[in-house]
């Protein structure tokens, strides 16, 4: 095995996050956020740095006399952004090929 790829070797799961570092990736937060972004820096409770951040925000409105459903998105950018780790529930890694 040469030392490229010793060093890209993922043995724990924040090892995945570490190779994604400057790279856009997807991340999912509680209470319907979802957001895409560069990631500067990050540490092992999850605490994230994200540059360049597209945020989309999905809300459900119930009607309390018909218990109709209204969808409601709002999107916005970020120059940067920090994301508290306890809020996080799924980050997605840049899609790579062999």
């Amino acid at each position: 095995m040469d030392s490229k790829s010793a060093s890209q070797t993922v043995e724990e799961p924040l090892d995945l996050i570490k190779l994604s570092l400057d790279e856009r990736i997807f991340v999912k937060c509680r209470g319907g956020r979802v957001l895409r972004g560069q990631l500067h820096a990050y540490d092992q409770h999850l605490n994230m740095v994200l540059g360049k951040v597209s945020e989309t925000i999905t809300t459900i409105d119930i009607d309390e006399e018909t218990y109709e459903e209204t969808v409601k998105t709002e999107k916005r950018t970020v120059e940067l952004l920090f994301v508290r780790g306890d809020t996080v529930i799924l980050v997605s890694p840049p899609l790579r090929t062999v």
